[in-house]
């Protein structure tokens, strides 16, 4: 079997078991008592990240350059890139449920470079002489990777405030926390015909949660909304406190580039642009959560704007303008 071959069969398989992959983690969502699905999930995305990993390695064998110069081949690192960073999410949490939101991300990303882009964008071509640089390597793959962290981040707050819609919850405490509570209290403000009820359920980890419905009378979360809400907070915040860093790093490398391959540190170009928007998003973010004591839904409103302006950075600039940063993607 040769090289051009063997790609072709990974990048399908790849997108077939992601497929499969999101089935079960859904399937696991809708059933918990059937224990063993979750971890059918779990060993989906691992080996979808080695077929992922396969792919590259063997388009890099057979190019002879690190595979990150056109879109099909940007794709797939990030897909691999998002199963990464959700295997660790995984782990920290101890949940699950990760899965639910990541492995659909990582299968339609998956699927349209293997199925969707025309075979001519899918063939590796020799580099233009500004890739020709070992920045190539250090500066895209770090923002791709920055990108995956900060997709899953985003996708963790994009659950949290599905699992608390309706309700005004305020998380106190530790920025990093645990994952649970140790004592979450929650109060339910109704409307003045109804008494309101307070419960103080005690858990074994550190955190305080305040809940206020609106007006009208709703129920209440369930300790166990109320500690996977908690979940999904701090693993959004840990891994866009990985995420950010990386992306600050890849942004500097690629200044760094930029001025060995066009004389400028920067241009202003399209892509710049929103990789400094990108940043100052998530920047705000962090700043919100670490100076200014921001927990619950308001920061993750902002994480889950993230997850639109990283899209534009990375696809939206290359699809609807022309730049520095286009050749070996659509224009």
């Amino acid at each position: 079997m040769d090289l051009v071959t063997l790609q072709g069969w990974l990048d399908n398989g790849s997108f077939a078991i992601l497929f499969l992959t999101m089935l079960l983690y859904w399937c696991g969502a809708a059933f918990p008592t059937i224990p063993y699905l979750a971890g059918l999930g779990t060993l989906g995305m691992a080996i979808a990240n080695l077929s992922m990993a396969a792919l590259l390695t063997a388009r890099w064998v057979d190019a002879g350059y690190f595979p990150l110069s056109n879109l099909y081949e940007s794709l797939f690192f990030l897909a691999w890139g998002i199963t990464a960073v959700h295997l660790f999410a995984e782990h920290m949490s101890r949940s699950r449920l990760v899965g639910t939101v990541t492995a659909p991300v990582a299968m339609g990303i998956a699927a349209f470079a293997a199925l969707s882009l025309p075979s001519q964008m899918q063939v590796s071509e020799p580099l233009v002489p500004a890739l020709k640089s070992n920045w190539l390597m250090m500066h895209v793959s770090v923002m791709l990777i920055s990108y995956s962290a900060l997709m899953v981040g985003a996708l963790m707050a994009i659950a949290f405030l599905v699992v608390t819609r309706g309700q005004a919850v305020e998380l106190r405490g530790s920025s990093v926390g645990t994952g649970a509570y140790r004592d979450a209290k929650f109060r339910i403000r109704r409307s003045s015909s109804s008494p309101e009820p307070e419960a103080t359920p005690a858990y074994s980890a550190g955190s305080t949660a305040v809940l206020e419905a609106p007006v009208q009378a709703q129920a209440a979360l369930s300790p166990q909304r109320l500690s996977l809400a908690d979940t999904l907070d701090n693993i959004s915040y840990r891994i866009i406190g990985l995420g950010f860093p990386l992306l600050t790093i890849g942004i500097i490398a690629g200044a760094v580039w930029a001025n060995e391959a066009w004389g400028s540190y920067w241009s202003w170009d399209p892509k710049e642009t929103w990789a400094l928007i990108t940043w100052l998003v998530f920047a705000a973010y962090l700043h919100a959560r670490i100076t200014r004591g921001w927990q619950g839904r308001r920061p993750a409103i902002l994480a889950a704007s993230g997850f639109l302006v990283v899209w534009i950075c990375y696809l939206g600039v290359n699809i609807l303008g022309k730049g520095l940063h286009s050749y070996g993607w659509f224009f």
